[in-house]
């Protein structure tokens, strides 16, 4: 899941900027790349959310390792970084990657209030708190009461520090076309992610049976939609069904930037989740045309997209399908900016930069 590749890649980054050693459950593995310390010692229980005596085994960590901060992923652990911090006298940073309590309250989970409560107490022990976008980082800032100069956006990012060139995307479009027997004559439109996970299962309904009847009706427009990511859930087991509709299901890939690099418009039609989307992320870093709701968009600059990126409003499918029909996805391409903005390198640097001011 993009969450989960967020936190290797960040870390893989971020070790190379300050000694870091990454305490994780024991099923993980070290991430590629990373140069710090990597210990697997918590249970892969959801009981260690919990478990109290877990303190003693971060306590002798931080003695041992000598730690001057603590990072805490996701708000959910803010009780024992608290409880460390006022041991030990490190420094509490909690690194969000959404507002985990509007995003359970937007897929209708009914104790999003708890959570909301426990997560603005978690984020106001924090003495640096680290943010997915500057959309969430100013609901922080209103709506839990914090102080801005605690407050800083670091947000997903990529490998990679510049676009791929046209002949490497036209040879990963060929190779496309003849895995999935797409004529050549056609559009492929894009959509990918962890299909289990509802604002994404909800999206490809979106793409399904509001967008996709409108394209199958246009004239003299010729397409197919490919549909990448593990998790189809048993409602959509039939999803090859719609085969004779231009939807390819591909199911989970081994390399999702090829398809990144081969397609011509990435669609992201999520209405719900909260937080950045890490798959248009990457999708415009491999310089794809996008074309997203209002709610797929948070996170991404549209100044830094180069036109590369349409924003339309949440649930117009008419015009989600018009905009794709009309979509000029030639006329520009992703620039500097965006690779400025999203490069992990440059992510890594700026947090380090937070802590050590």
């Amino acid at each position: 899941m993009g969450g989960q590749k967020g936190i290797a890649c960040f870390y893989a980054a971020f070790s190379k900027c300050m000694d870091v050693t990454l305490v994780s459950v024991k099923s993980n593995a070290q991430p590629d790349n990373f140069s710090g310390t990597f210990m697997p010692v918590m249970p892969n229980a959801k009981s260690r959310y919990f478990n109290l005596f877990g303190i003693f085994s971060f306590l002798k960590i931080i003695r041992n390792q000598q730690a001057t901060h603590l990072v805490l992923e996701h708000p959910y652990l803010g009780w024992l970084g608290f409880l460390l911090k006022k041991i030990t006298g490190v420094k509490l940073i909690i690194h969000s990657h959404n507002i985990e309590s509007s995003r359970f309250k937007s897929t209708g989970k009914w104790w999003w209030k708890m959570l909301w409560y426990y997560e603005k107490w978690t984020h106001r022990q924090a003495d640096i708190n680290f943010f997915i976008t500057d959309e969430d980082q100013q609901f922080a800032i209103k709506h839990f009461n914090l102080n801005p100069s605690k407050c800083h956006t670091i947000t997903y990012g990529f490998d990679f520090g510049k676009a791929p060139g046209n002949e490497e995307k036209s040879i990963a479009k060929t190779v496309i076309q003849q895995k999935h027997n797409i004529p050549s004559t056609n559009k492929i439109l894009l959509f990918n992610g962890t299909l289990d996970y509802a604002p994404n299962l909800n999206a490809l309904k979106n793409i399904l049976f509001d967008i996709n009847p409108i394209l199958l009706a246009a004239a003299n427009f010729n397409y197919s939609i490919i549909i990448c990511g593990k998790g189809l859930p048993a409602e959509l087991q039939e999803l090859k069904a719609f085969a004779d509709k231009n939807i390819v299901y591909a199911g989970f890939v081994d390399d999702i930037s090829l398809y990144f690099k081969g397609s011509d418009i990435f669609i992201n039609p999520v209405v719900e989740g909260g937080g950045i989307k890490t798959k248009l992320v990457e999708a415009l870093g491999n310089d794809l045309f996008s074309i997203t709701t209002s709610e797929g968009a948070i996170g991404v600059p549209e100044k830094i997209t180069n036109n590369r990126m349409v924003i339309l409003k949440n649930n117009d499918w008419n015009l989600f399908a018009e905009s794709i029909i009309k979509a000029d996805y030639r006329n520009s391409a992703i620039n500097e900016d965006f690779f400025d903005y999203f490069y992990w390198g440059k992510i890594a640097e700026k947090a380090s930069n937070a802590i050590g001011n």
